[in-house]
């Protein structure tokens, strides 16, 4: 289990934004196989094929790196991946937004 945590900051180049955006589309879109809600926090189960463990950590550690309010906590196996996701109270629209994104997504 691997946890990333920071700071409340958002570093994030803007030209970088929509390319993080379109890999974390791919996959909400690709891999998610529900979203609960968990009090102020979300969890992400996630299913797939090899790699997925990887490419998750992959993904959130960047994230985490430009927008360090986020908290991801990553759990599995290349196949099966547990993905908790919370941050600071001031922050929760941004988190709200992401998780609705995910649902949609993975419908």
């Amino acid at each position: 289990m691997e946890t990333l945590l920071n700071t409340d900051a958002c570093t994030m180049p803007t030209a970088e934004r929509p390319l993080r955006l379109a890999e974390f589309d791919a996959l909400f879109t690709t891999a998610v196989g529900s979203v609960e809600r968990r009090g102020a926090d979300v969890r992400m189960h996630l299913f797939g094929t090899g790699g997925l463990l990887a490419r998750v950590r992959d993904l959130t550690a960047r994230e985490t790196s430009c927008c360090s309010f986020f908290a991801f906590t990553v759990d599995g196996t290349d196949h099966d991946v547990t993905l908790d996701i919370s941050v600071p109270p001031a922050r929760q629209e941004v988190l709200d937004a992401l998780a609705e994104r995910a649902q949609e997504l993975s419908a």
